[in-house]
């Protein structure tokens, strides 16, 4: 769900001149000892640390003999502190940098094993920047824009930097961590933990010691050597000298010193290496989805899941190295994004990010090195440091040797901050300051699936909004694409795709008056906000056709407590889930101009739901007869509650006991969900006439049709970090997952992706994706990345599950709501395709045989055999036994081909005819043909028969008889003649043919064993696959 976008910006705190080289490359000698003296200077001034505060407002840098305070928004330079020549002699050189998580404090790490503090304040007086404007501009300026001016003459405040004292550690420093309360640092000799207070408790102790010796739970002798913690678990994770990894929590309370024995710590171990190459280096907590992820030695990245605090770690799965190791070098870096969905890995030679359950988001190792070596694109060749900034929107990045720091910017999908229906059905991507709407939905089938960059519509965020409210916290789009909604720190903002307009606060203690807590959706022109004031909580109804204040909230709903997440189901009805565990129903009446909200039902889910705030989504499902006919007010008794809690994805179904009370029965129904997709509640997709049968989508869709079957209406969908699942009925998945019949789940249908999927498009037969591409161009000097759009059908694995279940009356169904698609006959070849290919690697027993089912049914199509025919021209000749084996010989195909007219068919079944019956002669068939194509003047083919009859025979006699018994000529061909067209045909054998729109047949020697296999996918209409024959045949290309 994040893709590195466009070009870093760079920033360099250094005052020198780099070394510059001139027209041929060479390096300039201007300068002579100057230039020498910055080369060998240059190691003191490249940064080796870097530590970004809690709160993402200021990030300090260090390096070997100064420590420098940046502020984040917008990057500049507040403080710097140049360490003394007596400072060095005597603490040694800066290694590391810490920060107390409320930025007062920052710590430096010397290399004689000292610490040394500096105290950080804040002056409101000083400024360390001031804007200066121009008096004499007399353009005028709006309300707003005199607000954004005032805030900008009032400049970047001054930080002062003071010394506070240094801390001597004489047992040697391994790994330092600052908390709120306390240093943590682990010491080498004697190996052991120390906690140093920032100030004395109330006994006057400021430090307290805990030997590894005497943590049980620990290996004996071994050092701690990296550590890291997260506040929201209170966990930390510290990793040996011996490679092993332990999930540790501090003791609460403070041990007097007569208490033996001093414990401190309790721990568990989760990560022991098989060998050395399992070694652990750095970890990584993820708080949102209760990860620990570690990395090691080769590279490779090894996730866990933290179940609970007493030890249950499991191993959950691995990440490879994107190159080897030797390409990558070893991880120097590893850091979730603050919402968990994408681990960054910062290796010595690169960089790259996964989704939270190892999709690949995008690469550095995809760059030309010579190229970015030459343009010194550090960011490119290597990673010492990477912080995220922003909220997740930008990753800060170092590198070995470099004094500069690189700003990515990352853009994110708008499901991380607002989980909702309509987010997830139309691909929203978020940046720092602008919007990404993907516009394809509502296009024609072939433009919309086209990596067209206009595709795109690029929305730039207010600038008084941004300048106020940054970082932007969740955006909303609605489920008909024409409005999007947007919240920051505090307030919110509204615009409208087709106007292009932005609405906003006008009055600024309105805009900051509350905080978006739990999500927004829109009902048609509504936006519904859950919000948080410093009175109460509440469900907010704005209108998009009245201006941003108080006095336009068009409806108010107080809450008894937060909003977890608030979410649309069906047509008029509004879910809230609440942190005290109750899930609340209200109806959305609209009577004339007025709109409410109307609660009709609650259910109370204490001792079901554990952690309310754990919970990302929720949704329903009601049975049909309480769609069709039943109160509202009844649907908690009938709906079965869908909850995506942290990466489970839990069914709770009602149902009553003896004594005919209410109860839910809670099973999880699938793990390691990044996202759900129930169609049911994508109304823009299945807009409703009644609340019984949905009609399919309109605009010219091949769907609409007015079908009363539900086709994949009511399917449930979602992406576990590998592939796309579906479940086809989600009234069989509510049947199966009944814990009063106790089946096994209906195995979902996976689709693979070599791309992260952003949405299903369902009335389109695809799922679309996004993808990073590197771009580096010789003619500039700088390399960026472009977002591309992806696409993958997904019609060939639901209809093979249809055949797979020998319903064959659902797959005709569905295949005829979707028969219009241009690309419909391309999925049926994709269908017969990799059943063909997995029977053929993998033989089943003649009772458990897909594939006379698969070509029975595709037997109905008009296409037929064209599809037959293109699965044989890729595939191995191998296969093409397996195929027939099931089918009338290739001389009925072919003169069915011939027929029907299609003649073009019938040249791919020539080939199939010669190399599986191994015929003397070819002739018979070839003229046939040539006089079919003759009569239809087909010159494109008959030059391609005549190639093939070339290959057949390179005398040229059999294209010599061919073209006379066709009589294309009022004589016989005397051997001159002859030996000229054989010429021709020759040379035409070596000539590339342009790309015909279809297919056509193209002559290659006849060759012993073929080439490999290829598959076929959705985005290789028109590739071909070499063939392979014996005796006489020819392979022929379409």
């Amino acid at each position: 769900m994040y893709w590195p976008l466009g070009a870093p910006r760079v920033y360099a705190a250094a005052k020198r001149r780099r070394k510059g080289s001139n027209a041929n490359g060479t390096q300039s000698r201007e300068g002579g000892d100057e230039d020498e003296k910055e080369v060998n200077d240059s190691n003191s001034l490249a940064l080796i640390g870097l530590c970004v505060a809690r709160n993402g407002h200021l990030f300090a840098t260090i390096t070997n003999t100064s420590l420098t305070i940046w502020q984040t928004s917008p990057v500049v330079v507040l403080a710097s502190v140049t360490r003394s020549v007596q400072s060095l002699r005597n603490y040694g050189r800066n290694v590391a940098i810490l920060m107390r998580p409320d930025s007062s404090i920052a710590v430096v790490q010397t290399q004689l094993g000292f610490l040394v503090t500096y105290t950080i304040t804040t002056d409101p007086n000083a400024r360390v920047y001031r804007q200066i404007l121009d008096r004499g501009n007399t353009r005028r300026q709006s309300h707003v824009d005199r607000l954004v001016l005032e805030e900008e003459r009032h400049g970047v405040q001054e930080v002062n930097v003071r010394f506070r004292m240094v801390i001597k550690i004489d047992a040697g420093i391994g790994k330092v961590l600052a908390l709120d309360d306390e240093l943590v640092v682990a010491t080498e000799k004697p190996a052991a933990v120390q906690c140093i207070r920032w100030a004395p408790d109330s006994t006057g102790s400021q430090h307290s010691t805990e030997l590894l010796s005497r943590m049980t739970w620990i290996q004996k002798r071994s050092n701690v050597v990296g550590m890291v913690y997260d506040r929201s678990m209170n966990l930390a994770v510290w990793i040996t000298n011996d490679g092993k990894a332990y999930a540790v929590q501090r003791i609460s309370g403070h041990p007097k010193e007569l208490d033996p024995p001093r414990r401190l710590f309790h721990g568990y171990g989760f990560h022991t290496p098989k060998d050395s190459g399992e070694n652990a280096t750095n970890a990584a907590i993820n708080a949102k989805f209760s990860l620990l992820a570690v990395g090691c030695v080769s590279g490779s990245i090894h996730v866990y899941t933290a179940k609970d605090y007493v030890g249950s770690i499991p191993h959950l799965y691995s990440l490879q190295s994107p190159a080897s190791l030797s390409t990558t070098g070893d991880i120097t870096s590893l850091n979730y994004s603050p919402d968990g969905y994408c681990l960054f890995a910062g290796y010595k030679r690169g960089w790259a990010v996964w989704s939270v359950f190892g999709k690949p988001g995008g690469s550095s190792f995809t760059a030309d090195r010579t190229i970015s070596e030459r343009n010194s694109e550090g960011w490119l060749n290597g990673t010492l440091e990477g912080c995220w900034l922003f909220g997740g929107s930008a990753m800060l990045l170092t590198n070995q040797g470099d004094d500069r720091l690189w700003l990515m910017e990352m853009a994110r999908s708008a499901v991380t901050g607002c989980f909702c229906a309509a987010n997830v059905s139309r691909t929203v991507l978020l940046t720092s300051s602008s919007l990404m709407i993907y516009q394809g939905y509502d296009l024609p089938i072939l433009t919309s699936i086209s990596a067209d960059a206009s595709l795109w519509h690029h929305v730039q965020m207010p600038p008084a909004f941004l300048a106020n409210q940054q970082p932007i916290r969740c955006a909303v789009i609605s489920s008909d694409g024409r409005y999007l909604a947007v919240a920051g720190r505090r307030g919110l903002a509204h615009y409208s795709v087709s106007s292009g307009r932005w609405k906003t606060f006008d009055d600024r203690e309105d805009e900051s008056s509350f905080v978006v807590r739990g999500g927004m959706c829109w009902y048609q022109h509504i936006l519904i906000a859950a919000v948080e004031t410093d009175e109460h909580h509440e469900v907010r109804l704005y209108s998009r056709e009245l201006r941003l204040d108080r006095s336009s909230i068009v409806y108010a709903e107080k809450l008894p407590s937060p909003a977890v997440v608030i979410s649309l189901s069906g047509q008029d009805s509004l879910l809230v889930y609440t942190y005290d565990n109750i899930l609340y129903h209200f109806v959305i009446n609209a009577s004339g101009a007025a709109l409410a909200l109307v609660q009709v039902g609650q259910i109370a889910l204490n001792g079901i739901v554990r952690a309310p705030a754990r919970v990302r989504a929720v949704s329903w499902i009601l049975p049909d007869h309480q769609l069709r006919d039943g109160d509202p007010s009844q649907d908690v008794a009938y709906a079965s509650v869908l909850f995506l809690v942290d990466a489970k994805l839990v069914l709770l179904q009602p149902s009553t006991d003896e004594d005919q009370t209410p109860k839910y029965n809670m099973r999880v129904i699938a793990n390691n969900v990044e996202y759900f997709d129930l169609m049911r509640d994508q109304v823009s997709l299945f807009s409703t006439q009644d609340r019984s049968f949905p009609e399919s989508p309109s605009n010219g869709s091949p769907i609409a049709e007015g079908e009363i079957d539900r086709g994949l209406r009511d399917s449930l969908w979602f992406f576990d970090g590998n592939n796309v699942q579906c479940w086809l009925e989600i009234e069989d998945l509510l049947e199966s997952a009944s814990t009063e019949k106790d089946r096994e789940l209906p195995e979902a249908v996976s689709i693979s992706t070599d791309f992260y999927p952003s949405s299903v498009i369902l009335n389109k037969g695809i799922v679309l994706g996004v993808d990073a591409d590197l771009v580096q161009r010789r003619d500039v000097n700088f390399a960026w990345f472009r977002l591309g759009v992806r696409t993958e059908l997904f019609l060939p694995q639901v209809l093979r599950r249809y055949l797979s279940l020998f319903d064959s009356a659902a797959a005709s169904s569905l295949s005829h709501r979707y028969s219009s698609l241009p690309y419909f006959s391309h999925a049926l070849e994709i269908l017969l395709h990799t059943v063909l290919d997995d029977e053929v690697d993998s033989p089943p027993a003649p009772t458990d045989a897909l594939l006379p089912s698969v070509l029975s049914f595709l037997s109905y199509f008009p296409s037929y055999l064209d599809i037959l025919v293109q699965c044989t021209r890729k595939t191995e000749v191998r296969s093409w036994r397996t195929l027939f084996a099931h089918l009338p010989s290739p001389q009925t195909l072919f003169e069915a081909s011939l027929a029907k007219g299609m003649l073009k068919t019938a040249g791919g079944y020539l080939l199939v005819l010669h190399t599986l019956e191994e015929a003397e002669s070819g002739s018979e068939q070839c003229v046939r043909l040539l006089q079919k194509a003759k009569e239809k003047g087909d010159w494109d083919l008959c030059k391609e028969l005549a190639r093939f009859l070339m290959a057949l025979d390179e005398s040229g006699e059999e294209l010599r008889k061919a073209v006379n018994r066709m009589d294309l000529q009022s004589s016989p061909l005397s051997p001159s003649t002859t030996s000229s067209a054989s010429a021709s045909a020759a040379t035409a054998t070596r000539q590339e043919g342009n790309p015909k729109p279809e297919y056509s047949m193209r002559l290659k020697t006849p060759r012993p064993n073929g080439a490999g296999k290829r598959r076929v996918n959705a985005a290789e209409n028109e590739e071909s696959a070499s063939q392979t024959s014996s005796g006489s045949g020819s392979a022929v290309q379409g």
